[in-house]
């Protein structure tokens, strides 16, 4: 387990603005309001009595990527990454969910970190299956992002009293590209949760989504059933994941999923095309592609308000 960030803190509140490339979350004790990435760019945050934290989710940045719909997808990094330093109210950090690079290169890979250590904030990352192309299956990802993770690259840490899971479900991708987390993994995972209080908030972050969002296109982990099982004791889970480049959501009993947008380019709706891969979009319409979605998640409910809006409108 990675050191502890910060002190504890009771309450739990999430507030996640998607703006294409990004989403901010805010963690508040008890009740509060949400607020999108442009909104916060216009006035600060709220603050109660406890000072709430947030952190920001990027995730799919495909460095490398200069195919229709994005000639340049290290511009588009560079965009969402301006667009977190803009904000007032500075993000405790940030995570990255995954496919840092196209071709897991090292120059795809550089870039990456040059770029995000402009933010002067810690990033967590966890791998894509994009970032585990190189011949030793993921160790150029490894030795650049993910020093101090178990195995494929799997970790934990607790920040003011909420507990953040990284999984790996792209080290042993199966036929049809589903997601798989291993035996080894959901061992550790069953430890790093033992003893920890059901009342504890928990954020888990892979890159494939853990819950099944179409089969026949490897959306989806063929063993997550089992991680959650261990995460349904606990009275707030959330987990946030990428990889399908679009934003989905699901509450299955006290656990909430999302997935978020891509920095380099939009897929298409499960089922809505022969195959998934990169939607090709007029240049004047990518941007519609993006958009922003606010969250509001109160502590002792059971449901996520969600509001989604374009950036073009």
């Amino acid at each position: 387990m990675l050191d502890d960030m910060d002190g504890d803190r009771r309450g739990f509140l999430k507030c996640m603005a998607w703006a294409g490339t990004g989403a901010l979350f805010a963690f508040d004790g008890g009740i509060g309001s949400s607020i999108g990435l442009d909104a916060a760019l216009a006035a600060p945050l709220k603050r109660a009595a406890a000072a709430p934290f947030t952190f920001a989710q990027i995730s799919d940045s495909h460095i490398g990527f200069n195919k229709p719909p994005n000639a340049d997808a290290r511009a588009t990094f560079r965009e969402a990454i301006e667009k977190v330093k803009a904000l007032p109210q500075r993000p405790d950090f940030v995570i990255h969910t995954g496919d840092v690079s196209q071709l897991s290169r090292d120059d795809e890979f550089d870039d990456a970190d040059q770029m995000l250590k402009g933010l002067g904030l810690p990033v967590f990352f966890v791998p894509g299956e994009h970032d585990m192309l190189d011949p030793d299956g993921g160790k150029a990802f490894l030795n650049r992002f993910g020093k101090g993770s178990i195995g494929a690259g799997w970790y934990s840490f607790d920040h003011r009293g909420v507990h953040f899971v990284a999984l790996v479900n792209v080290a042993d991708l199966k036929p049809g590209g589903m997601g798989n987390l291993g035996a080894a993994q959901l061992a550790w995972l069953k430890d790093d949760l033992a003893g920890r209080p059901s009342s504890q908030p928990i954020v888990v972050f892979a890159h494939i989504p853990l819950w099944t969002v179409y089969a026949d296109w490897g959306w989806g982990t063929d063993d997550a059933a089992e991680a959650l099982k261990l995460l349904a004791r606990f009275g707030s889970v959330t987990v946030l994941n990428g990889h399908i480049h679009q934003i989905t959501q699901k509450i299955e009993g006290r656990i909430a999923f999302h997935t978020a947008r891509s920095t380099a380019f939009p897929q298409p709706a499960p089922g809505t095309a022969p195959s998934p891969g990169p939607l090709k979009v007029p240049a004047e319409q990518l941007h519609s592609m993006l958009g922003v979605t606010d969250a509001l998640f109160v502590r002792g409910h059971d449901r996520i308000a969600l509001i989604d809006s374009t950036l073009s409108a």
